[in-house]
């Protein structure tokens, strides 16, 4: 039986030409056995029909808070609903979600809403990529709204990138996700490393990496959904996890790091070490900006405090650590002597020669490998879904360490 059998769902659809996959959306919504309410914005209804997702639905499509002389009660929508999801989501709606512009019904229910909340944006290459656009989606995050990636291919432009609503497939396994996911990790403290690190060379200059932080981001927000106490040790990153409960902890330095997990690592079950910490710093910070006056200039490095040792070397019984490889070579043997070396129960495998895996994008594709030589291998999955999965390794790990 599916998750969503008996769960009531609220679908927000925008005016965007993705609204054709709405229609998709309702028919696998209620062939599940949920109860499926469409809503829809007056520019969605040049891009789909309302008798047709009523007709999918089997209930009235609401498209303004009121209807001739009855008023349609955002109130008890927003109470009524398990979830809401609101798909495809423009760059204008999502504008007056996170500014609570509470002009259309959808934004109305959206503010009225107990439930969780997922969109799935949907816009051309170059609005996604805007700086504004990426503040909203931020802002909404920061709520503890579930963004749902956009995907990657042709769009409605003729251009070739992100942008596309993710599909419908994609967002109803994302919902059963929701409603199937356990408390297993109620009474857990969990600690996660995410985020690069910047080692500043002076004032201006630093030395980093491409990592965004999303994969640790989603760790969290994963974690804390099935019940952990997390505390998120993030490096310079525009990321912040979606759960209101998780205690962020920013950090710049591999060094400030490394003391952050140092002292917070005693206290915690498990560690996930998902941070792409720079192995080096530069041996003197000048106090000014340094100024060009050569054709060359030299750095001399020193080694960083290594945060995975000094946890591996620290662990004690009963507690879970797993590392991160992120390899172009030999990467199973690499990964499996980094486990070895830092005394992990599992690490997760990366390789940046996969496509779609690796820094700053919206899935990943990973192999985990266990010391008594186990490797379980899993498909490209989005990154949320993959943050399951590396917490199914850390539940099952507990209850093989458990007395």
């Amino acid at each position: 039986m599916s998750s969503l059998q008996g769960k009531k769902i609220i679908l927000g659809i925008t005016g965007s030409i993705a609204a054709y996959k709405a229609a998709m959306l309702v028919r696998l919504w209620v062939k599940a056995g949920a109860e499926v309410q469409v809503l829809m914005t007056e520019p969605a209804t040049h891009f789909i029909s309302p008798l047709t997702l009523a007709t999918l639905s089997k209930r009235q499509v609401l498209t303004n808070i009121h209807s001739g002389e009855s008023w349609n009660n955002h109130v008890e929508l927003g109470l009524w609903a398990d979830v809401m999801v609101v798909a495809p989501l423009t760059a204008t709606t999502l504008a007056r979600l996170s500014y609570g512009i509470a002009d259309n019904i959808i934004t109305a229910v959206y503010l009225s809403a107990r439930c969780p909340v997922f969109f799935a944006p949907a816009m051309d290459l170059d609005m996604w990529r805007h700086p504004a656009v990426q503040e909203n989606v931020q802002r909404l995050q920061s709520f503890g709204n579930r963004l749902i990636p956009v995907g990657v291919g042709e769009l409605a432009s003729g251009l070739v990138g992100e942008g596309r609503m993710a599909e419908p497939e994609d967002i109803t396994g994302l919902l059963e996700a929701h409603f199937t996911a356990s408390y297993d990790l109620a009474g857990k403290t969990v600690l996660i490393t995410a985020g690069p690190t910047y080692e500043p060379i002076d004032p201006v200059r630093f030395i980093g990496n491409r990592s965004s932080g999303r994969m640790g981001v989603a760790l969290a927000d994963a974690a804390a959904r099935r019940g952990a106490k997390v505390r998120l040790i993030l490096g310079p990153s525009k990321l912040a996890p979606a759960h209101p409960e998780i205690e962020t902890i920013r950090v710049e330095t591999a060094r400030q790091m490394y003391d952050e997990a140092v002292r917070c690592f005693p206290d915690a079950d498990a560690g996930i070490l998902a941070a792409a910490v720079a192995d080096y710093r530069p041996a003197q910070v000048a106090e000014e900006k340094i100024k060009k006056t050569g054709e060359e200039m030299t750095l001399h490095l020193i080694k960083n405090p290594d945060i995975a040792a000094a946890l591996g070397k620290m662990k004690q019984p009963g507690q879970v650590l797993i590392g991160f490889a992120l390899e172009t070579e030999n990467e199973a043997a690499n990964a499996r002597g980094k486990m070895q070396r830092k005394n992990f129960d599992c690490i997760v495998l990366n390789s940046l020669r996969d496509p779609g895996a690796g820094f700053d994008v919206d899935t990943n594709r990973i192999t985990l490998l266990y010391p008594d030589n186990n490797a379980v291998y899993f498909e490209l999955k989005n990154k949320y879904e993959v943050a399951n999965d590396i917490l199914d390794a850390a539940s099952n790990t507990f209850n093989k360490t458990m007395p």
